[in-house]
């Protein structure tokens, strides 16, 4: 395939096929491959195979959108709603719910219970944490529609990663402040993921809890209280690691936190990859312009947007939230290098983070730096070196 794959088959008697219906599937697949790494860590007596699931995000996937490409390709407006209510694709993603509760509960197992080295047991870790990261993109995706039943399948799935905060803070406060630098989930030109991990995760928390606290005092009820959202989320958690604690002991520690904290990276470095940079512009009245697809950095790498239900193509997402991934759409956002697999990679190094995005930052604004969202402790040490036509 290319960078033109035609993943959508032309309208015919009023039909509309999509040639990636089929493969879809691939996510489930990432969901539950921890528990096929330990199925042929024991099988093969070779506990290498602990590490699929991190070999597969790492070194798989950007391989694989490298070889594959890209499909800026998108479905005829007209067949956009016979799309989103087709209840093949939303039963893909509630059924992977269920499939991250088993990938959690077996890793729990196999740390606890197989007679695992330390790296065999860091690789259990690390690919659960990975799997949970993905559950936090499918909490993601349920979380933002407007019915009852898939926002509590939101809490349900982000009570493992242990983030059930997660769509509070980021549908009444991210999609709010996105690309501005009142967003904590809004990478600035400058700073590192180290940096953005540390001022994204307590500002998210503590974005969720006023909000909630603001909603729940406006309607009378208590803020600790069974209507509070997030301790609803919690609460789930606090019964599934509670439990777990109980019954293998404290050898799931260690597993515990990594696959919780590194699950949590996982969502903070797409945050990062996601509106590193980018700004609003301020409107003569104060307010900020309204969010539009330069405000987003999108990647039409077809592996990686199957991986991720197309959370990839990240501006039509902010432009249309409720709207299911099938139907998101490729526009004219500006493009990463890769998906978020292989940006991942570059983002945990930041000179080469910096020395590949920087520019593409500068590219958006026509070389006018000083328009950009930029590191205020850098801003000076930015606009000297890039200069700009106004600070």
């Amino acid at each position: 395939m290319n960078a033109a794959t035609d993943t959508h088959s032309p309208p015919a008697e009023g039909r509309y096929i999509d040639k990636k219906r089929y493969w879809w599937w691939l996510p489930l697949f990432v969901a539950i491959s921890p528990v096929v790494g330990i199925a042929l860590a024991v099988r093969l007596e070779n506990q290498a195979w602990t590490w699929l699931t991190v070999i597969l995000w790492y070194i798989i996937l950007p391989v694989a959108d490298a070889i594959v490409g890209r499909d800026r390709r998108n479905p005829p407006d007209e067949f956009v709603p016979d799309l989103e209510g087709d209840g093949y694709y939303k039963a893909l993603v509630w059924l992977s719910i269920p499939i991250f509760y088993l990938s959690w509960i077996g890793g729990a197992w196999a740390v606890s219970r197989l007679d695992f080295s330390w790296m065999g047991y860091l690789g259990v870790a690390l690919s659960v944490a990975l799997t949970n990261g993905l559950a936090l993109v499918v909490g993601h995706e349920v979380g933002h529609k407007n019915n009852c039943f898939e926002k509590r399948l939101a809490q349900v799935v982000l009570a493992v990663p242990a983030y059930g905060h997660f769509s509070a803070e980021h549908n009444r406060g991210h999609h709010k402040d996105v690309a501005t630098p009142d967003d904590p989930a809004s990478a600035r030109l400058g700073e590192s993921l180290y940096a953005f991990v540390l001022r994204e995760i307590p500002g998210a928390m503590q974005r969720a809890w006023h909000d909630e606290k603001l909603r729940l005092e406006r309607s009378g009820k208590a803020v600790f209280g069974p209507s509070n959202e997030l301790l609803q989320s919690f609460a789930i958690t606090l019964l599934l690691y509670g439990a777990a604690l109980a019954y293998f002991g404290p050898m799931l520690i260690p597993f515990v936190l990594i696959s919780t904290l590194w699950g949590w990276q996982f969502l903070s470095t797409s945050n990062y990859i996601e509106h590193y940079g980018l700004l609003r512009q301020k409107l003569p009245d104060g307010r900020y312009e309204r969010c539009r697809p330069e405000h987003s950095w999108n990647a039409d790498h077809i592996i990686s947007n199957l991986m991720l239900f197309h959370l990839q193509r990240h501006s039509d997402h902010h432009a249309r939230p409720t709207r299911r991934y099938q139907a998101l759409r490729s526009d004219a956002a500006p493009e990463l290098p890769s998906g978020y697999p292989g940006c991942f990679t570059l983002a945990y190094f930041p000179p080469l983070w910096r020395a590949v995005m920087d520019k593409r930052v500068l590219a958006v604004y026509g070389g006018d730096v000083g328009r950009a969202n930029i590191q205020p402790s850098k801003r000076q040490k930015i606009l000297e070196t890039y200069g700009a036509s106004r600070s």
